[in-house]
Protein backbone atom coordinates (compact mmCIF):
# COMPACT_ATOMS: atom_id res chain seq x y z
CA UNK A 1 0.00 0.00 0.00
CA UNK A 2 2.85 2.40 0.82
CA UNK A 3 4.53 1.53 -2.50
CA UNK A 4 1.31 2.24 -4.40
CA UNK A 5 0.83 5.54 -2.54
CA UNK A 6 4.39 6.73 -3.26
CA UNK A 7 4.04 5.70 -6.91
CA UNK A 8 0.80 7.69 -7.07
CA UNK A 9 2.52 10.78 -5.63
CA UNK A 10 5.34 10.52 -8.18
CA UNK A 11 2.79 10.01 -10.96
CA UNK A 12 0.79 13.05 -9.84
CA UNK A 13 3.87 15.31 -9.72
CA UNK A 14 5.06 14.04 -13.11
CA UNK A 15 1.62 14.59 -14.67
CA UNK A 16 1.45 18.16 -13.33
CA UNK A 17 4.94 19.04 -14.59
CA UNK A 18 4.28 17.52 -18.02
CA UNK A 19 1.00 19.41 -18.46
CA UNK A 20 2.38 22.73 -17.14
CA UNK A 21 5.62 22.78 -19.16
CA UNK A 22 4.08 21.56 -22.41
CA UNK A 23 1.14 23.95 -22.14
CA UNK A 24 3.57 26.84 -21.63
CA UNK A 25 5.68 25.79 -24.63
CA UNK A 26 2.52 25.26 -26.72
CA UNK A 27 1.39 28.85 -26.03
CA UNK A 28 4.87 30.16 -26.89
CA UNK A 29 5.01 28.17 -30.15
CA UNK A 30 1.47 29.25 -31.08
CA UNK A 31 2.42 32.91 -30.64
CA UNK A 32 5.59 32.34 -32.69
CA UNK A 33 3.56 30.75 -35.50
CA UNK A 34 1.21 33.75 -35.44
CA UNK A 35 4.20 36.10 -35.84
CA UNK A 36 6.45 34.14 -38.23
CA UNK A 37 4.05 31.72 -39.96
CA UNK A 38 6.61 28.89 -39.86
CA UNK A 39 5.64 25.40 -41.04
CA UNK A 40 8.34 23.69 -38.96
CA UNK A 41 6.94 25.23 -35.78
CA UNK A 42 3.63 23.46 -36.42
CA UNK A 43 5.40 20.15 -35.76
CA UNK A 44 6.83 21.56 -32.54
CA UNK A 45 3.33 22.64 -31.51
CA UNK A 46 2.01 19.16 -32.30
CA UNK A 47 4.74 17.63 -30.10
CA UNK A 48 3.73 19.89 -27.20
CA UNK A 49 0.05 18.93 -27.66
CA UNK A 50 0.88 15.20 -27.76
CA UNK A 51 3.02 15.44 -24.62
CA UNK A 52 0.30 17.45 -22.86
CA UNK A 53 -2.18 14.67 -23.64
CA UNK A 54 0.23 12.17 -22.10
CA UNK A 55 0.18 14.21 -18.89
CA UNK A 56 -3.63 14.32 -18.97
CA UNK A 57 -3.78 10.57 -19.61
CA UNK A 58 -1.51 9.56 -16.74
CA UNK A 59 -3.29 11.98 -14.38
CA UNK A 60 -6.33 9.74 -14.74
CA UNK A 61 -4.29 6.87 -13.30
CA UNK A 62 -3.39 8.74 -10.12
CA UNK A 63 -6.74 8.06 -8.43
CA UNK A 64 -6.26 4.30 -8.95
CA UNK A 65 -2.99 4.38 -7.01
CA UNK A 66 -4.61 6.12 -4.03
CA UNK A 67 -7.76 3.96 -3.96
CA UNK A 68 -8.07 0.77 -1.94
CA UNK A 69 -7.84 -2.69 -3.47
CA UNK A 70 -11.62 -3.12 -3.11
CA UNK A 71 -12.23 -0.15 -5.46
CA UNK A 72 -10.18 -1.25 -8.47
CA UNK A 73 -10.98 0.14 -11.91
CA UNK A 74 -12.89 -2.09 -14.30
CA UNK A 75 -10.85 -3.82 -16.97
CA UNK A 76 -12.61 -2.08 -19.87
CA UNK A 77 -12.03 1.39 -18.41
CA UNK A 78 -8.42 0.54 -17.58
CA UNK A 79 -7.85 -0.73 -21.13
CA UNK A 80 -9.26 2.52 -22.55
CA UNK A 81 -7.01 4.59 -20.29
CA UNK A 82 -3.90 2.65 -21.28
CA UNK A 83 -4.88 2.82 -24.95
CA UNK A 84 -5.14 6.60 -24.62
CA UNK A 85 -1.71 6.76 -22.93
CA UNK A 86 -0.20 4.57 -25.65
CA UNK A 87 -1.81 6.65 -28.43
CA UNK A 88 -0.48 9.90 -26.99
CA UNK A 89 3.00 8.40 -26.52
CA UNK A 90 2.95 7.09 -30.10
CA UNK A 91 1.93 10.55 -31.34
CA UNK A 92 4.84 12.08 -29.42
CA UNK A 93 7.37 9.61 -30.85
CA UNK A 94 6.03 9.99 -34.40
CA UNK A 95 6.16 13.77 -34.09
CA UNK A 96 9.82 13.58 -33.04
CA UNK A 97 10.41 11.51 -36.20
CA UNK A 98 8.53 14.12 -38.24
CA UNK A 99 10.61 16.95 -36.76
CA UNK A 100 13.81 15.04 -37.57
CA UNK A 101 12.61 14.52 -41.15
CA UNK A 102 11.67 18.20 -41.43
CA UNK A 103 15.16 19.28 -40.33
CA UNK A 104 16.70 16.72 -42.69
CA UNK A 105 14.62 17.98 -45.61
CA UNK A 106 15.54 21.61 -44.86
CA UNK A 107 19.25 20.73 -45.10
CA UNK A 108 18.98 18.22 -47.96
CA UNK A 109 16.75 20.34 -50.20
CA UNK A 110 17.11 23.96 -49.01
CA UNK A 111 15.89 25.53 -52.27
CA UNK A 112 12.84 23.28 -52.65
CA UNK A 113 11.99 22.96 -48.96
CA UNK A 114 9.13 25.46 -48.92
CA UNK A 115 7.70 23.98 -52.11
CA UNK A 116 7.73 20.47 -50.68
CA UNK A 117 6.78 21.22 -47.06
CA UNK A 118 3.79 23.50 -47.63
CA UNK A 119 1.05 24.15 -45.10
CA UNK A 120 -1.22 21.57 -46.76
CA UNK A 121 1.49 18.88 -46.66
CA UNK A 122 2.29 19.66 -43.01
CA UNK A 123 -1.40 19.43 -42.08
CA UNK A 124 -1.77 16.11 -43.92
CA UNK A 125 1.31 14.74 -42.13
CA UNK A 126 -0.05 15.75 -38.72
CA UNK A 127 -3.51 14.32 -39.47
CA UNK A 128 -2.04 11.01 -40.68
CA UNK A 129 0.23 10.93 -37.65
CA UNK A 130 -2.68 11.13 -35.20
CA UNK A 131 -4.69 8.55 -37.14
CA UNK A 132 -1.78 6.10 -37.04
CA UNK A 133 -1.18 6.84 -33.34
CA UNK A 134 -4.74 5.97 -32.33
CA UNK A 135 -4.70 2.85 -34.51
CA UNK A 136 -1.56 1.70 -32.68
CA UNK A 137 -2.82 2.68 -29.22
CA UNK A 138 -6.20 0.97 -29.53
CA UNK A 139 -4.83 -2.10 -31.35
CA UNK A 140 -4.81 -4.35 -28.23
CA UNK A 141 -8.53 -3.76 -27.72
CA UNK A 142 -9.24 -5.51 -31.02
CA UNK A 143 -6.50 -8.17 -30.95
CA UNK A 144 -6.94 -10.75 -28.19
CA UNK A 145 -3.32 -11.96 -28.14
CA UNK A 146 -2.23 -8.50 -26.98
CA UNK A 147 -4.56 -8.62 -23.94
CA UNK A 148 -4.00 -10.18 -20.54
CA UNK A 149 -6.33 -13.09 -19.82
CA UNK A 150 -6.81 -12.12 -16.16
CA UNK A 151 -7.18 -8.72 -14.49
CA UNK A 152 -6.79 -8.13 -10.78
CA UNK A 153 -5.93 -4.41 -10.56
CA UNK A 154 -4.77 -1.84 -9.85
CA UNK A 155 -4.89 -0.30 -13.32
CA UNK A 156 -1.40 -0.56 -14.84
CA UNK A 157 -0.06 -1.08 -18.35
CA UNK A 158 0.74 -4.79 -18.02
CA UNK A 159 -2.40 -5.44 -15.99
CA UNK A 160 -4.39 -5.23 -19.25
CA UNK A 161 -1.79 -5.42 -22.07
CA UNK A 162 0.45 -8.43 -22.70
CA UNK A 163 4.21 -7.88 -23.22
CA UNK A 164 3.72 -9.27 -26.75
CA UNK A 165 2.18 -5.91 -27.63
CA UNK A 166 5.36 -4.09 -26.58
CA UNK A 167 7.45 -6.65 -28.49
CA UNK A 168 5.43 -5.93 -31.65
CA UNK A 169 5.77 -2.18 -31.14
CA UNK A 170 9.51 -2.53 -30.66
CA UNK A 171 10.09 -4.62 -33.77
CA UNK A 172 7.66 -2.74 -36.01
CA UNK A 173 8.16 0.78 -34.66
CA UNK A 174 10.95 1.52 -32.20
CA UNK A 175 13.96 -0.16 -33.83
CA UNK A 176 13.06 0.98 -37.40
CA UNK A 177 12.59 4.49 -36.01
CA UNK A 178 16.02 4.34 -34.39
CA UNK A 179 17.62 3.27 -37.69
CA UNK A 180 15.82 6.12 -39.43
CA UNK A 181 17.03 8.57 -36.79
CA UNK A 182 20.61 7.40 -37.23
CA UNK A 183 20.33 7.74 -41.02
CA UNK A 184 18.95 11.30 -40.74
CA UNK A 185 21.64 12.29 -38.26
CA UNK A 186 24.55 10.83 -40.25
CA UNK A 187 23.37 12.31 -43.54
CA UNK A 188 22.75 15.74 -41.96
CA UNK A 189 26.19 15.64 -40.36
CA UNK A 190 27.73 14.71 -43.71
CA UNK A 191 25.99 17.61 -45.49
CA UNK A 192 26.93 20.07 -42.76
CA UNK A 193 30.56 18.90 -42.92
CA UNK A 194 30.58 19.35 -46.70
CA UNK A 195 29.30 22.91 -46.30
CA UNK A 196 32.01 23.56 -43.74
CA UNK A 197 34.72 22.31 -46.09
CA UNK A 198 33.38 24.45 -48.93
CA UNK A 199 33.40 27.54 -46.71
CA UNK A 200 36.95 26.80 -45.56
CA UNK A 201 38.09 26.48 -49.19
CA UNK A 202 36.45 29.78 -50.08
CA UNK A 203 38.03 31.47 -47.07
CA UNK A 204 41.39 30.01 -48.05
CA UNK A 205 41.04 31.41 -51.55
CA UNK A 206 40.34 34.85 -50.13
CA UNK A 207 36.73 35.06 -51.30
CA UNK A 208 35.46 35.51 -47.77
CA UNK A 209 38.45 37.22 -46.23
CA UNK A 210 37.38 39.44 -43.35
CA UNK A 211 33.72 38.50 -43.73
CA UNK A 212 31.45 36.74 -41.29
CA UNK A 213 30.80 33.06 -41.66
CA UNK A 214 27.50 32.49 -43.55
CA UNK A 215 24.40 31.79 -41.55
CA UNK A 216 23.81 28.66 -43.61
CA UNK A 217 26.70 26.89 -41.91
CA UNK A 218 25.43 27.84 -38.45
CA UNK A 219 21.84 26.81 -39.20
CA UNK A 220 22.98 23.40 -40.49
CA UNK A 221 24.80 22.57 -37.28
CA UNK A 222 21.91 23.90 -35.17
CA UNK A 223 19.58 21.49 -36.97
CA UNK A 224 22.03 18.61 -36.44
CA UNK A 225 22.35 19.53 -32.77
CA UNK A 226 18.57 19.66 -32.26
CA UNK A 227 18.05 16.27 -33.93
CA UNK A 228 20.90 14.70 -31.93
CA UNK A 229 19.45 15.93 -28.62
CA UNK A 230 15.99 14.63 -29.56
CA UNK A 231 17.41 11.26 -30.58
CA UNK A 232 19.41 11.00 -27.36
CA UNK A 233 16.52 11.86 -25.05
CA UNK A 234 14.14 9.57 -26.94
CA UNK A 235 16.59 6.64 -26.84
CA UNK A 236 17.55 7.03 -23.18
CA UNK A 237 13.91 7.39 -22.11
CA UNK A 238 12.20 4.53 -23.95
CA UNK A 239 14.83 1.90 -24.76
CA UNK A 240 15.12 0.51 -21.16
CA UNK A 241 11.36 -0.08 -21.01
CA UNK A 242 11.15 -1.67 -24.46
CA UNK A 243 14.24 -3.87 -24.05
CA UNK A 244 13.14 -5.10 -20.62
CA UNK A 245 9.67 -5.87 -22.04
CA UNK A 246 11.31 -8.02 -24.70
CA UNK A 247 13.24 -9.83 -21.97
CA UNK A 248 9.94 -10.42 -20.13
CA UNK A 249 8.45 -12.02 -23.26
CA UNK A 250 11.50 -14.25 -23.77
CA UNK A 251 11.75 -15.22 -20.10
CA UNK A 252 8.34 -16.23 -18.81
CA UNK A 253 9.77 -17.22 -15.41
CA UNK A 254 11.18 -13.71 -14.89
CA UNK A 255 8.75 -11.43 -13.09
CA UNK A 256 9.85 -7.97 -14.20
CA UNK A 257 6.44 -6.27 -14.17
CA UNK A 258 7.12 -4.21 -11.04
CA UNK A 259 10.38 -2.85 -12.47
CA UNK A 260 8.71 -2.17 -15.80
CA UNK A 261 5.62 -0.41 -14.44
CA UNK A 262 7.03 1.55 -11.51
CA UNK A 263 10.43 2.57 -12.87
CA UNK A 264 11.06 2.06 -16.57
CA UNK A 265 7.57 3.10 -17.72
CA UNK A 266 7.91 6.32 -15.73
CA UNK A 267 11.29 6.91 -17.39
CA UNK A 268 9.68 6.60 -20.81
CA UNK A 269 6.79 8.89 -19.91
CA UNK A 270 9.36 11.34 -18.53
CA UNK A 271 10.47 11.95 -22.13
CA UNK A 272 7.35 14.11 -22.45
CA UNK A 273 8.84 16.38 -19.80
CA UNK A 274 12.24 16.50 -21.51
CA UNK A 275 10.86 17.52 -24.93
CA UNK A 276 9.54 20.98 -23.91
CA UNK A 277 12.71 21.64 -21.90
CA UNK A 278 14.81 20.80 -24.96
CA UNK A 279 12.87 23.21 -27.16
CA UNK A 280 12.75 25.90 -24.50
CA UNK A 281 16.55 25.81 -24.35
CA UNK A 282 17.74 24.88 -27.86
CA UNK A 283 15.21 26.50 -30.22
CA UNK A 284 15.73 30.24 -30.55
CA UNK A 285 12.15 31.15 -31.54
CA UNK A 286 10.64 29.34 -28.56
CA UNK A 287 13.26 30.72 -26.18
CA UNK A 288 12.68 34.32 -27.29
CA UNK A 289 8.91 33.94 -27.12
CA UNK A 290 9.12 32.54 -23.59
CA UNK A 291 11.33 35.50 -22.65
CA UNK A 292 8.77 37.97 -24.04
CA UNK A 293 5.98 36.13 -22.21
CA UNK A 294 7.93 36.36 -18.96
CA UNK A 295 8.47 40.10 -19.53
CA UNK A 296 4.75 40.52 -20.19
CA UNK A 297 3.84 38.71 -16.98
CA UNK A 298 6.37 40.80 -15.05
CA UNK A 299 4.94 44.05 -16.46
CA UNK A 300 1.41 42.90 -15.69
CA UNK A 301 2.27 42.05 -12.09
CA UNK A 302 4.11 45.35 -11.67
CA UNK A 303 1.14 47.31 -13.00
CA UNK A 304 -1.22 45.39 -10.73
CA UNK A 305 0.93 46.10 -7.66
CA UNK A 306 1.11 49.79 -8.56
CA UNK A 307 -2.64 49.93 -8.99
CA UNK A 308 -3.23 48.26 -5.61
CA UNK A 309 -0.71 50.58 -3.94
CA UNK A 310 -2.36 53.64 -5.48
CA UNK A 311 -5.80 52.54 -4.35
CA UNK A 312 -4.63 51.87 -0.80
CA UNK A 313 -2.85 55.23 -0.65
CA UNK A 314 -5.88 57.06 -2.02
CA UNK A 315 -8.21 55.52 0.55
CA UNK A 316 -5.93 56.42 3.47
CA UNK A 317 -5.35 60.11 2.61
CA UNK A 318 -8.93 61.35 3.18
CA UNK A 319 -8.96 59.57 6.51
CA UNK A 320 -5.83 61.46 7.61
CA UNK A 321 -7.26 64.81 6.50
CA UNK A 322 -10.51 64.22 8.37
CA UNK A 323 -8.63 63.41 11.55
CA UNK A 324 -6.60 66.58 11.20
CA UNK A 325 -9.74 68.70 10.82
CA UNK A 326 -11.30 67.13 13.88
CA UNK A 327 -8.16 67.89 15.95
CA UNK A 328 -8.17 71.57 14.96
CA UNK A 329 -11.84 71.99 15.73
CA UNK A 330 -11.39 70.49 19.21
CA UNK A 331 -8.57 72.91 20.07
CA UNK A 332 -10.68 75.82 18.99
CA UNK A 333 -13.54 74.65 21.18
CA UNK A 334 -11.19 74.38 24.19
CA UNK A 335 -9.92 77.90 23.56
Amino acid sequence: MESSFSFGVILAILAFLIIATNALVAVAVLLSIHKNDGVGLCFTLNLAVADTLIGVAISGLVADQFSSSAQTTQKTLCSLRMAFVTSSAAASVLTVMLIAFDRYLAIKQPLRYFQIMSGLVAGACIAGLWLLSYLVGFLPLGVSIFQQTTYQGPCTFFAVFHPRFVLTLSCAGFFPAMLLFVFFYCDMLKIASMHRQQIQKMEHAGALAGAYRPLRYASDFKAVRTVSVLIGSFTLSWSPFLVTSIVQVACQECYLYKVLEQYLWLLGVGNSLLNPLIYAYWQKEVRLQLYHMALGVKKGLTSLLRLLTTRNGGSERPRENSCHIITVSNSELDG
